[in-house]
């Protein structure tokens, strides 16, 4: 009920207020109290509970009580009670600003950033009572207005009060502003996700609005032009609070930037090329036109290009052009291994601005999620099917109208395929009211056939290294069955030679051949190992792991947590990291102990050895580190190497599903 009294209330002032006449400097309250009253109640129709509203609606109905008394006031005669009713539209000033204030601070949420903004709004009201009760005693604001009756009181102190006033007003006033300012930065910088798309729209309104003003002081001398666009900034806060998610302000942001940077920059070329050379050759102003008007031409459509590129940037930060995408996916091949996939994603959403990026790989009909943008999001779990992939055109629409609570940005599938065979897809996830472009379409398909080739290339690694461990376990097991077994018999034998010949030469030499034969059956036992150990196969990686540890020529503190059998390439590769950091820990380090922590985390298999000795250890050609990263690398895991005075660690986390 309450609410529809004031909607009445305002209504009637401001459009009696018309009624009265026209006044230009007087026509900026009645814009203000209609627009952010409209705004203010159709806000609160749509969302009841909705503090902003409330305080549009306040705001509203504050500058209709002003625009109307002051209205009454400036009509000739003067009218009965014009002193009075002019006194309403006068006096409240400061204290409105405050409102006003308030509702920028609280937007968009209705709330202020935090509570310490509390005092801070207090000792602004305490501001505005001071100067509006000023302003209500004594006529300080009265001469500003041109009401044509006279101020209601006649009080001492009018020097005084004037004194005071002139300099209260300014400072008080600048105050108010650098208050709303500051504020706003601080939301704007705390402001995520749909936050930050609705201050856009309230800030492009601002800059509007500032924009016309500054040019109605530089061109008219007034700043009735820049007050007479008020009405802007309640609509596009009304539009940010309720239709952000229908209409993007970014486009609009971007195309004003490209429209006000190239006005300005042509009418300066133009201006000092006709005004300033115009003064130094007298008779030639047609000719300096021309040459203007033709340098402009010639000038303006690469000036626009690069105009164009920084508005682009500013508003939408730092997005790949295509070359630079393709160029910067292309590097990513010849970087140190590890993390590829990452890179793609990475590339994909640097290039055409998505808010989210998952690349698919396996066949069609059983996809699995093996990287996905922005780092830190969980994948998407269990397998899927190339038409369970979502899709969808942009769908800018509130949540609670869709019911599902998702964000409405586009989602596109791009299949990822090598030589016409289907390797995986690249899905992409635009903000909310974002459609993904045809040229982004183009550009996510160029990119997909470069992701096409690297899946090619490591399900080509991965293979050569599946192959190899196979052929390493088929070498130690004919190791181990065949020649191995048969140099033991044969050693057997020889120990048997030795008893018969007894204290005799031929006993000393056999017993000596028989030496030399079980050392040779003991590098023949090592190098099977080293090939592929036995035990890492029969008993799995922690029995094997512990058989390393046992073996080490340095103490070794071990930590495992493994309780499950995991993929054979995964199991072998961390073997050969371990064994790897103890051989070069014993050999090279100088340490006097060994950390091995091997655990079965959420991310993978984290694989870790670290010791106490000189460091020195890094990745060079040819070296067995860079081999472990190679192998790695199959497995889309990283080797990081880190090296100092107080010792090496070697670090990786393995993906096994």
């Amino acid at each position: 009920m309450l609410r529809w009294v004031v909607g009445a209330a305002t209504a009637v002032l401001v459009a009696g207020g018309l009624v009265l006449g026209f006044h230009l400097g007087n026509l900026h309250n009645g814009l203000i109290a209609v627009s952010f009253a409209a705004v203010g109640f159709y806000v609160l129709r749509r969302r009841p509970d909705n503090r902003e509203g409330r305080l549009f609606v306040a705001v509203g109905a504050a500058h209709a009580v002003m625009f109307a008394g002051r209205q009454y006031g400036l009509r000739d005669g003067p009218l009965p009670g014009a002193s009075w009713v002019g006194w309403f539209g006068v006096w409240p000033l400061p204290l409105v600003l405050v409102l006003v204030g308030v509702a920028v601070m609280c937007f968009p949420t209705g709330r202020l950033p935090s509570r310490r903004w509390v005092p801070v709004v207090g000792g602004l009201a305490a501001i505005g009572l001071v100067l509006s009760v000023v302003s209500a005693l004594w006529p300080v604001e009265w001469p500003r207005t041109g009401l044509v009756a006279d101020f209601p009181f006649d009080l001492a102190g009018q020097s005084a009060a004037d004194a005071f006033y002139r300099v209260a007003r300014p400072v008080g006033y600048l105050l108010f502003q650098l208050t709303w300012v500051v504020c706003v930065v601080v939301r704007v910088r705390q402001a995520r996700g749909d936050e930050t798309r609705q201050l856009r729209w309230f800030l492009y309104a601002a800059a509007v609005s500032a924009a016309v003003m500054v040019v109605g002081l530089a061109v008219w001398g007034s700043p009735v032009p820049g007050t007479l666009t008020a009405p802007l900034l309640a609509v596009a806060a009304g539009a940010a609070i309720l239709r952000y998610r229908l209409y993007d302000i970014d486009p609009v942001i971007n195309k004003s930037l490209v429209f006000g940077a190239m006005a300005v920059l042509v009418t300066a070329a133009y201006a000092v090329v006709v005004t300033g050379a115009g003064r130094l050759v007298d008779g030639y102003g047609t000719l300096l036109s021309l040459l203007a008007t033709g340098g402009v031409a010639v000038a303006f459509e690469p000036l626009r290009r690069r105009v164009q590129r920084l508005a682009d940037r500013v508003v939408y930060g730092r997005r790949a052009t295509p070359y630079e995408a393709l160029a910067r996916l292309s590097a990513h091949f010849t970087a140190p291994a590890g993390g590829l996939l990452d890179s793609i994603c990475g590339t994909v959403a640097d290039a055409v601005g998505a808010r989210e990026v998952t690349l698919w790989t396996g066949p069609a009909d059983e996809l699995r999620a093996a990287s996905i943008w922005p780092p830190g999001t969980p994948l998407p779990p269990g397998p899927r099917t190339l038409a369970d992939l979502p899709t969808r055109p942009a769908a800018p629409v509130q949540p609670a109208e869709r019911g599902d609570g998702r964000s409405g940005g586009a989602i596109t599938v791009s299949p990822v395929r090598h030589d016409g065979r289907f390797r995986g897809a690249i899905t992409v996830t635009k903000a909310p009211g974002e459609a993904v472009t045809t040229a982004e379409s183009r550009l996510v398909g160029d990119l997909a056939a470069q992701a096409g080739l690297v899946l090619e290339l490591r399900a080509t690694a991965q293979r050569l290294v599946a192959a190899g461990d196979a052929a390493r376990r088929r070498l130690e097991r004919d190791l181990h069955d065949g020649a191995q077994q048969r140099l033991v018999t044969v050693a057997m034998e020889l120990g048997a030679v030795v008893r018969l010949a007894g204290d005799t030469e031929v006993g000393a030499r056999a017993e000596e051949v028989r030496r030399r034969l079980l050392a040779a059956i003991a590098e023949l036992r090592e190098m099977a190992r080293g090939l592929h150990p036995a035990v890492l196969t029969q008993d799995g990686l922690a029995a094997a792991i512990e058989f390393l540890a046992d073996r080490s020529a340095l103490p070794v503190r071990l930590t495992m947590s493994v309780p499950r059998r995991l993929p054979t390439e995964v199991e072998s590769t961390a073997y050969f990291v371990v064994s790897e950091g103890l051989t070069n820990a014993a050999k090279h380090s100088g340490a006097e102990a060994v950390a091995v922590r091997v655990e079965d985390a959420e991310g993978g298999l984290v694989v870790e050895v670290s010791d106490d000795g000189g460091g020195g250890a890094e990745v060079r050609a040819g070296s067995g580190l860079e081999g472990l990263a190679d192998r790695l690398a199959t497995l889309d895991a990283r080797l990081r190497v880190e090296s100092g005075p107080a010792g090496t660690r070697l670090r990786t986390v393995i993906p096994c599903g």
